[in-house]
C-alpha cells in the first residue's frame, strides 16, 4: 500500500475510510422500481454493461471528502513530505 493524501484538505495522510465497491447488476420494473431480478456478471444480458469502476473509493477521515483511491495516491505522490 502506498501513502494517502486528501486532495480536499491538503493536510490529512493518516486517517482514511477505505471503501470496497461492491456493484450488484439489477433489473427493475421501470413502472414500480421494484427490483425484477438480480444477476450474476456472467448471466447479464447482451445490452447490459457490467461495472466498470473503481475498486475502492477513499474517505478523508478529517473533512469527509470521497474520491476515487488513485485521487488519494497521487496527491501525495506529488506533495511528498519533507
Amino acid at each position: 500500500m502506498k501513502p494517502y493524501l486528501c486532495p480536499n484538505c491538503k493536510t490529512n495522510r493518516s486517517r482514511f475510510n477505505r471503501i470496497k465497491q461492491v456493484a450488484t447488476s439489477i433489473k427493475l420494473d421501470p413502472r414500480s422500481g421494484q427490483v425484477i431480478s438480480e444477476c450474476n456478471p456472467d448471466q447479464l444480458a447482451v445490452y447490459h454493461v457490467d461495472y466498470r469502476g473503481p475498486e475502492y473509493k477513499v474517505q478523508c477521515g478529517a473533512c469527509g471528502t470521497i474520491e476515487d483511491e488513485q485521487s488519494f495516491l497521487s496527491y501525495a505522490e506529488n506533495n511528498p513530505l519533507a
